[in-house]
């Protein structure tokens, strides 16, 4: 199951997603977030499966006004990589655009006063190169797994203000 409940899609497997930093449905620390350090928080993630060619990482918010924004977007990463420490990115991962307009994280920045927003961290194993560049948003990576993934990562951190 994925973080909405939704069984994994035909021929898509589970990665195990988690963070030294929060669980599943908890709070994010208020350091992750985009008016304070705005570091990206460490994950780690179970080995990909055989015939996988690249991971791809997206973090969106879908409870934010206007609808869902794109707080971090990777790809490029190695489908032997197992993780990110916090506030770098794996060697030969390329940072996507996230909603703020910046290259990499942008940490949680909910409205004050709203309700915790979610914030949906979601890892793709894709049996493909996916061939996007510094820059690519998270529709670019969702257009692209789109067929192609293999297994699939989901976790939730909790972020109010």
């Amino acid at each position: 199951m994925d973080a909405e409940g939704n069984p994994p899609g035909p021929g898509e497997g589970e990665l195990e997603l988690r963070s030294a930093a929060f669980t599943d449905h908890t709070l994010i620390p208020d350091r992750y977030a985009h008016h304070r350090d705005n570091v990206s928080p460490p994950l780690e993630w179970t080995r990909a499966p055989d015939g996988t060619e690249e991971l791809a990482l997206v973090c969106e918010d879908p409870d934010a006004p206007g609808g869902t924004f794109t707080h971090w977007v990777v790809t490029g990463l190695a489908p032997d990589c197992t993780g990110a420490d916090e506030g770098r990115l794996p060697s030969g991962a390329t940072p996507g655009r996230n909603g703020f307009g910046e290259l990499g994280w942008g940490g949680p920045q909910p409205p004050v006063g709203d309700d915790a927003h979610r914030y949906f961290f979601r890892l793709y194993a894709v049996d493909r190169p996916l061939g996007l560049g510094e820059g690519a948003s998270a529709e670019d990576v969702h257009a692209a797994v789109d067929g192609h993934t293999l297994a699939k990562g989901n976790l939730v951190g909790l972020f109010a203000r």
